[in-house]
């Protein structure tokens, strides 16, 4: 199972100083945290992707590939690339190219994304964003999987005897998460291709998230991927932790009641009662993470976000040595107890290239 960081990118002001970070600031901060995050021993750093303030990661690829060139072993990916808002041709060209660059560490997580003045921005309307989500996928996969392409399509001009370079790293595309918080349509489209699935459940009940992630797991099987079980999935989770768990609470309050997303409405007490928001100590930590199983079934991904709504990036790493030293050991021992041997591990390069050559070498024999 792999255990890692995502971050999107937020510049807010931290409430304790009244201060807020620059953009220069908020980014280099990014690549601290994600080489922060290789050196403790996690296996994941996402980015997401966004086009408005308060947010900087509006080009994931420069970002990643900058870090691929400083770290050796973390997989890079996105907490959301815009599937909708983007030229799925371009996304297919750039995260090929990142995936040469970074030597297979790559995959991506495919979204609608939440802003909606941002269909317009990029020539889209909002009011197609499922339809868009669905074609532009299609073109997306086939553009890695076929030399040559030919397409035509309802939200892009055609393409003739189109071959998108580079070609993906050993013929092998990046593997993808489609990302949902409220769409059974995405989840239908994770399933439909053999795809993984990330329940990004921040902020929803997890009942909502059980369902979405239910839906997934049965179509999986329905389209012969493999049994409900096999299904590859990730979640996602807000951590804040001091050793003393009352410290943590104190020292979290001001930046959640004054976080535009967390703030202004349900207490943080409420919120960490109907949310995976945990804000305790690490010992709490693991012991609701670990309930994340009972609730989705064994899955593959679990990824923190520990650097938003302001918390200063010294605050940061901090957090980052908590997991490291005290948190994901204990995950890892805990998560593969009792964890059968039909279950997929999460799909990396390495276990898609082996999958492919295993499946012509088979195909060979049979032949």
């Amino acid at each position: 199972m792999q255990f890692g960081i995502f971050t999107v990118g937020d510049v807010t002001q931290d409430p304790a100083t009244g201060r807020t970070p620059t953009e220069h600031e908020r980014i280099k901060a990014m690549v601290t945290i994600a080489q922060k995050a290789e050196e403790v021993g996690m296996d994941v750093f996402a980015t997401g992707e966004h086009h408005n303030p308060p947010f900087v990661p509006s080009s994931p690829t420069t970002m990643l590939g900058w870090i691929a060139a400083r770290t050796e072993r973390i997989v890079l990916s996105t907490a959301t690339t815009l599937i909708t808002t983007n030229d799925p041709v371009k996304i297919a060209e750039d995260y090929a190219m990142l995936q040469h660059l970074a030597d297979g560490r790559v995959d991506l997580m495919l979204g609608r994304g939440n802003t909606g003045p941002v269909y317009p921005w990029f020539g889209k309307d909002i009011r197609q964003g499922i339809d868009l989500a669905i074609e532009n996928y299609a073109l997306l996969h086939k553009l890695w999987r076929e030399d040559v392409v030919d397409w035509e399509g309802r939200f892009r001009t055609p393409l003739q005897s189109f071959t998108s370079t580079p070609r993906p790293l050993d013929g092998v595309p990046p593997f993808v998460w489609h990302g949902s918080i409220r769409s059974p349509e995405i989840a239908e489209q994770a399933a439909y291709y053999g795809d993984g699935f990330f329940a990004n459940n921040i902020f929803w009940p997890r009942k909502h998230f059980q369902k979405l992630i239910g839906l997934y797991r049965r179509r999986y099987a329905h389209y012969g991927h493999g049994t409900p079980e096999q299904a590859v999935v990730g979640v996602g989770g807000h951590v804040f932790m001091r050793p003393r768990s009352q410290d943590a609470v104190r020292e979290f309050r001001p930046y959640f009641d004054r976080s535009p997303q967390m703030g202004g409405g349900p207490s943080l007490e409420q919120y960490m009662d109907e949310t995976p928001l945990t804000v305790g100590s690490p010992q709490q930590v693991i012991d609701k993470t670990l309930t994340f199983r009972e609730s989705f079934g064994d899955y593959q991904r679990q990824l923190f976000n520990v650097d938003g709504v302001g918390v200063p990036l010294k605050t940061v790493l901090e957090q980052l040595d908590i997991l490291g030293e005290e948190v994901v050991p204990v995950l890892r021992e805990e998560f593969a107890k009792n964890r059968p041997e039909h279950v997929p591990g999460a799909p990396t390069h390495t276990s898609l290239l082996a999958a492919r050559d295993a499946e012509e070498a088979s195909a060979t024999a049979a032949g």
